[in-house]
């Protein structure tokens, strides 16, 4: 007759279980969920149902902050509305994904958040839990992050257009997409064309590109359009 293993993944630091952050399959959450309610073992451990996935941990890891949402629920506070499931984990209607760094920060005091993770997410859980000292946490790393974005050095693009004095006009009015009128230059000569004299002129125009984080900005090419205007002939030069 065959038997039936269950492998559980190494525990996390602090606790039991595993998947995000400690959680726990649902394979295992009943075997698990006896052992908790063993006389002597109730008052250690703590189960809860965080948006579908279990985590397993300790009532002192879950206490750390006695302000918190998640010591109230250890202490059994009888103003906080809270039901368990069939298997007696506490029910949380919240991201299990972003779960993961509140509770491991309970855990070690670090805030260890994955690239995937965005900062904002992991300050609505700590809000919502109402653990003080990792929400000023979160909101240092974020002023921290945008800082950094803000020092990204601007990259300016200037481009020469050459055009006849008829087009110029036509030229400046329909500038868009962040080009800036910038010089006006006449090349000194002028052109018959039929009865009249038309004069040329080069135009210098800019554009600042924004280097993102995670990259250089794209540059425009040496055929794309100012605006609606299509010039005779361009030239780019690049300055930082």
């Amino acid at each position: 007759m065959a038997e039936n293993h269950c492998e559980l993944l190494p525990p996390a630091p602090g606790g039991l279980g595993a998947g995000l952050g400690g959680g726990l399959c649902r394979r295992c959450s009943a075997g698990l969920g006896a052992l908790a309610q063993r006389p002597g073992s109730v008052s250690k451990w703590v189960r809860l149902n965080v948006g579908g996935t279990y985590f397993l941990t300790t009532r002192q890891t879950l206490c750390r902050d006695p302000k918190s949402f998640l010591y109230r629920l250890c202490q059994a506070d009888p103003d906080l509305d809270s039901d368990k499931d069939e298997t007696g984990a506490y029910l949380i209607d919240r991201d299990p994904t972003y779960f993961g760094p509140v509770l491991n920060y309970l855990r070690h005091g670090k805030l260890v958040i994955n690239k995937d993770l965005a900062e904002e997410g992991v300050l609505e859980e700590a809000e919502f839990y109402n653990i003080t000292s990792l929400i000023k946490l979160v909101k240092d790393k974020i002023r921290e992050r945008d800082s950094k974005t803000s020092q990204v050095p601007v990259k300016h693009v200037y481009r020469v257009l050459q055009c006849q004095e008829e087009e110029l006009t036509q030229m400046v009015s329909t500038m868009s997409d962040g080009w800036k009128f910038e010089q006006l230059v006449s090349i000194g000569s002028s052109y018959n064309y039929g009865s009249e004299d038309q004069a040329e002129f080069l135009c210098v125009v800019s554009k600042e590109l924004h280097n993102s984080p995670h990259g250089p900005a794209s540059e425009p090419s040496e055929k794309a359009k100012v605006g609606g205007f299509q010039p005779r002939g361009t030239r780019l030069c690049h300055r930082a």
